[in-house]
């Protein structure tokens, strides 16, 4: 069901996407290009970003709130607006309660959440006042509930998931369309650091494809692959202890 406004075609869109220099973001920003959207690039590697032909390059650091403001000014001065804010910066590290890391955690924290924040500071101002445009927050399926290793990755997409939700329900009437994206497994330099098996993998730009076909069509929670993460969102509809022993029996840990 859409419950956002859809995107009729890419041509001449205006998308910032944050977190584009390698995996989802990075496939996002080619595709967008493709489809012959004016696309803005974010990310700390100033070189990586250089290669993306065609957008323009803002480099940043998203815990550096003052720098993702400089660059919304950017780009209203560019291009007079903004009709897709799309943040995929994030990070990951593999993390248990043994070996619970402090300073790790709170990493995950400042990028994964509070950059998203920084983001929205720097954002929102432009599209309450064109009330209009969409906002989409890649979270992950680990936000879902609670799994192994996810220690200090799972409760910030959490928080993302929350945070959509109510962004959703604050600009919605403003026609103002938000997305919460989670993904399954995909193939980045942030997953290659798993262990274990990961099903139902994908590749980034496939993930690319399925967030934009979301976006296109107006959705709110846009999950892929499905056949992984629809048995993730059953799992939260058992009784916790149910949930606890299916959990660590699939995962073996």
């Amino acid at each position: 069901m859409s419950l956002n406004p859809r995107i009729d075609g890419w041509k001449g869109r205006r998308v910032w996407v944050i977190g584009a220099s390698t995996g989802i973001g990075r496939a996002c920003a080619d595709a967008l290009l493709r489809r012959g959207a004016r696309v803005a690039v974010s990310a700390r590697n100033a070189q990586a970003l250089q290669h993306i032909e065609g957008a323009l390059a803002l480099p940043l650091d998203v815990t550096d709130a003052p720098a993702l403001h400089a660059a919304m000014q950017t780009l209203q001065h560019a291009w007079g607006g903004l009709d897709l804010l799309l943040y995929c910066a994030g990070t990951y590290r593999p993390m248990r309660a043994a070996a619970f890391d402090l300073a790790a955690a709170l990493q995950h924290d400042d990028v994964n959440y509070r950059g998203a924040l920084h983001a929205l500071d720097a954002a929102l101002p432009v599209f309450n006042a064109q009330r209009s445009g969409h906002i989409a927050l890649v979270s992950s399926v680990a936000g879902l509930g609670g799994l192994p290793q996810a220690l200090a990755y799972g409760p910030t997409k959490a928080a993302l998931i929350n945070l959509a939700e109510t962004l959703y329900l604050d600009l919605h009437p403003q026609g103002v369309g938000v997305h919460v994206i989670n993904p399954g497994f995909v193939e980045t330099p942030l997953t290659a650091q798993n262990t274990f098996a990961m099903p139902a993998l994908i590749s980034p730009e496939q993930a690319a494809d399925a967030i934009l076909a979301g976006l296109e069509a107006g959705r709110f929670d846009i999950h892929f692959p499905r056949r992984f993460t629809l048995w993730l969102k059953l799992l939260r509809l058992l009784p916790r202890g149910l949930y606890f022993r299916v959990v660590s029996r699939f995962t073996g840990l």
